[in-house]
């Protein structure tokens, strides 16, 4: 690779604060994902009960539908102070979980997920917010795909070390672990040297200021169709992720097979984030993410096929076609958006996108007992295609769109 093409991630690897942001991630999420994990797993064995540990998952998910409004929180002060006060809460939060070793304590350990889930979102607000000021415009698209790279990355060690040390110590100790990360993490935040301008009093009424990111991602036309593109994705990704056990099954193998699949797509992950940057400059937000949403729609279908080689290459596909809107919507609201707006439109973006993934696997767990996985797949793949196809539009031609439908909705 020339010094050319690597030079933009170099810059970025080389920056202090970019470093010292993506060892956040990598610290936090290694915490995050070990206990993400191990809850499940300590659900399980305190009452048996498969349904009990799903409502972990939920639990950490259902504050992503407030987005909008935990948004908020974001733009009210500096992000950076808030960093830290987020990631202190939360260290002292999960030092609570030790007391956790009989049912009737479970409440306090859905609970503490619950917070977890909420403070997660004000977290990647601020934090996107933050970083759209402290990174180059032009080098957004490789520190997200860095990001991302990081994020994959650790949840192909995370777990693995989370299982141990429960093994070990118990849930207890998986939850001192993901505190002592916190602390860390907050030390990083702590040594930015990112200047903040301290926002303006906010104005109008709460509920206002809280649509705001709504109306701003709805009326721009770079950002709206690649939101929704974004959540028509996720939608196909839960689907397509109910499956698995029934293409593992169709395979022969035991479901411990799922976790080759799930490495082998998180590598694929690690790969296209690398890759990211470079390709948003070469092809542009609107087609690098048809691509990847092309390329998972392809994955998807051949996945009905009962070959290990064709349902490995396919878990790889899905590892890199996948990202590639998420990166792209992501990117291109920190480049879109102003500074002042920026936590409440990226907090609503993460909950237009990444919502539709938890009905997607809620819906395909009742398909998948009704419908042969393998039309369910084949349908999957039509329909990923048919939301990568506008994304094809010169974007002059769907600036035309969004204005003709924004007018029609609203002849005065």
């Amino acid at each position: 690779m020339t010094t050319k093409t690597t030079w933009p991630l170099v810059r970025v690897l080389r920056d202090r604060d970019a470093g010292l942001y993506l060892s956040g991630v990598v610290v936090s999420g290694f915490g995050t994902s070990a206990l993400w994990l191990a809850s499940g797993v300590w659900v399980k064995d305190l009452t048996g009960s498969d349904g009990l540990a799903a409502l972990c998952m939920l639990a950490m998910w259902l504050p992503t539908l407030a987005g909008p409004l935990l948004g908020t929180l974001a733009d009210r002060g500096l992000r950076r102070p808030l960093l830290i006060g987020v990631n202190l809460l939360l260290a002292a939060l999960l030092l609570a979980l030790v007391r956790v070793d009989a049912p009737g304590d479970l409440w306090l350990l859905y609970a503490m997920l619950f917070v977890y889930g909420a403070a997660g979102v004000v977290h990647d607000a601020a934090e996107s917010a933050l970083v759209a000021t402290a990174v180059e415009p032009s080098l957004l698209g490789d520190f997200n795909g860095l990001r991302t790279t990081a994020t994959e990355g650790m949840k192909l060690l995370a777990p693995l070390a989370g299982a141990g040390l429960y093994a070990a110590h118990g849930g207890a100790g998986v939850a001192l672990l993901d505190a002592a990360t916190f602390v860390l993490a907050a030390g990083l935040y702590a040594a930015l040297r990112v200047r903040e301008e301290k926002p303006e009093p906010p104005t109008g009424s709460h509920r206002r200021r809280t649509a705001e990111g709504v109306r701003h991602l709805w009326a721009h036309p770079v950002l709206r169709p690649l939101v929704l593109a974004g959540g028509a994705t996720m939608l196909c990704a839960g689907l397509n992720g109910a499956m698995v056990y029934a293409v593992v099954d169709g395979l022969g193998h035991s479901p411990a097979y799922t976790g080759v699949l799930y490495a082998v797509q998180g590598a694929g992950s690690v790969a296209v984030g690398l890759l990211s940057g470079l390709a948003l400059r070469r092809l542009g937000a609107r087609r690098f993410a048809a691509c990847g949403i092309a390329l998972l729609a392809l994955a998807v279908a051949l996945r009905a096929v009962p070959s290990d080689p064709v349902a490995l290459v396919c878990s790889a596909a899905i590892g890199m076609g996948l990202p590639a809107v998420l990166i792209a919507a992501l990117t291109s609201v920190q480049r879109e958006t102003p500074g002042a707006l920026l936590g409440r439109a990226t907090a609503t973006a993460h909950t237009l996108v990444f919502t539709p993934n938890v009905a997607g696997l809620a819906a395909g767990a009742a398909l998948v007992e009704l419908v042969d996985h393998r039309l369910v797949l084949v349908a999957l793949g039509v329909a990923l295609l048919a939301v990568a196809a506008p994304l094809c539009q010169s974007p002059a031609r769907a600036e035309r769109t969004v204005s003709k439908s924004s007018s029609d909705a609203s002849p005065a």
